[in-house]
């Protein structure tokens, strides 16, 4: 069986193109359709189904734009009650394409509406498993409490997860090869491998979910030490169970403007993407700096987790040649749309940090209010500072009200990576107080 598997990494999302007698089918595809094309080109093949294994949480799918741009149909679950075109593929429904036959089996529990695509050709067996089966783990049943069409309660989500392990895979073949929508790194699971595919037969054997077990014990374990949930994640729900729009127009829509030393609106929220120690050296007021150097950091993830769906922003980039690559990731959770201007900037901006006396903060750590930002699952870990503040990032804008400012703060994460983004929201909240980001000195305190 002819299949080409796509990565995403910063949201460690896999997407998949089938191949079969020159007709294409696409698995949970992603916003931006170009590099399908492109594939499509290489194999002189037709895109003519696109399967959705669910309405997705943390990226928004380009199904619709697919549709549009090449007639293909699209197949997901009718329980979606999904607004845009579509072909309803549940429990029994089948499509041939070429030597293949795609079949669906209903698998809720990361959402009530997923499906699992299956794929045989001859004695070959592929699954196509989006968030119900992950490598090593399975997804997370805690984010359709109050999105999608339909909405399910965690609990009620774990459970249904726990028989569709116990009864939906049973008669497939342990050699069956699964393929998930997302691997290690990603937040609409835990403790997923590294490993990008498996075996059925391998899962049986080492995933904790097949284990024999009863369903309270399978529902507390699913349940405990889920990662956080970012803003975005309902909203993406709803925009790909309505249909989202085609992301060159609505990337290519925002105003760039060079050189910008102040705002025509200063109460504008600004996202800076530039390196931690460019953006010390001068920034806009009310900016939160929200690094995008490479693929290794979650820019995605954070923006969304930090900014609220819908809530206008500036964004601002080092270079124009920046501009294609920081759109199109912004474009993935659907912000692009927030965007009132994506800003250069020019010299002279105001100077709000300061430096650190590390030295001083070691030898006198009493005299500080330290911040930690990390997740809550981190911090039930251990800390690094015993009387440090637990504040999550995404949490940080909203629940500052509980930290101190009587004292200079320090903020800190695990690597540095966050810490920039929670010192600068600090910064535009307490203006009186001076705020300190830890950065990559945290290694010492390990």
């Amino acid at each position: 069986m002819d299949i080409k598997q796509f990565k995403d990494e910063p949201l460690a999302h896999y997407s998949y193109a089938i191949v079969s007698e020159g007709k294409m089918a696409l698995v949970d595809p992603s916003r931006n359709p170009m590099q399908y094309y492109s594939y499509a080109e290489s194999k002189n093949a037709k895109i003519v189904a696109i399967f959705e294994t669910h309405p997705h949480a943390d990226f928004i799918s380009g199904h619709m734009q697919i549709h549009q741009e090449t007639g293909a149909t699209i197949y997901t679950s009718e329980m979606v009650g999904a607004d845009y075109p579509h072909q309803g593929f549940d429990d029994g429904d089948s499509l041939e394409m070429g030597k293949i036959t795609f079949s669906a089996i209903n698998t809720p529990g990361h959402s009530p509406d997923s499906i699992t695509v299956v794929a045989k050709e001859d004695k070959d067996t592929a699954l196509f498993t989006g968030d119900t089966l992950f490598i090593g783990n399975v997804g997370r049943p805690d984010l359709r409490e109050k999105a999608g069409n339909m909405t399910a309660k965690r609990k009620e989500l774990a459970s249904d997860m726990y028989h569709t392990i116990k009864n939906k895979f049973t008669d497939l073949p342990g050699d069956a090869l699964v393929y998930p929508a997302h691997g290690a790194g990603s937040l609409c699971g835990k403790n997923m491998s590294d490993d990008s595919s498996s075996t059925l037969g391998n899962e049986r054997q080492g995933n904790w979910a097949f284990k024999e077990q009863t369903e309270e014990e399978f529902i507390e374990e699913i349940l405990k030490d889920q990662p956080f949930i970012p803003s975005y994640f309902g909203f993406d729900v709803d925009v790909n169970k309505t249909g989202p729009e085609n992301v060159q127009r609505t990337k290519w829509a925002n105003e760039v403007r060079l050189y910008v030393t102040e705002k025509e609106d200063e109460d504008m929220l600004v996202v800076d993407t530039r390196d931690e120690e460019t953006f010390k050296n001068g920034h806009l007021s009310n900016s939160i700096n929200i690094m995008c150097r490479s693929e290794k950091d979650k820019f995605e993830t954070w923006l969304g987790a930090i900014v609220k769906p819908e809530e206008a922003f500036y964004l601002v980039i080092e270079s124009v040649d920046q501009l294609e690559e920081i759109l199109e990731r912004a474009a993935k959770i659907g912000y692009e749309k927030q965007i009132k201007g994506v800003l250069t900037l020019g010299e002279d901006l105001p100077v709000e940090s300061r430096e650190f006396d590390l030295e001083d903060f070691k030898n006198n750590q009493n005299n500080y209010t330290i911040v930690d930002i990390r997740n809550t699952s981190e911090v039930n870990e251990g800390k690094f500072f015993e009387d440090a503040i637990a504040v999550p990032l995404n949490e940080l804008r909203e629940e500052h009200i509980e930290i101190p400012s009587h004292k200079p703060v320090v903020v800190h994460c695990a690597g540095g990576y966050r810490s920039a983004a929670g010192s600068s929201i600090l910064e535009n909240i307490f203006e009186a107080t001076r705020v300190y980001d830890l950065s990559d000195d945290i290694k010492e305190f390990k």
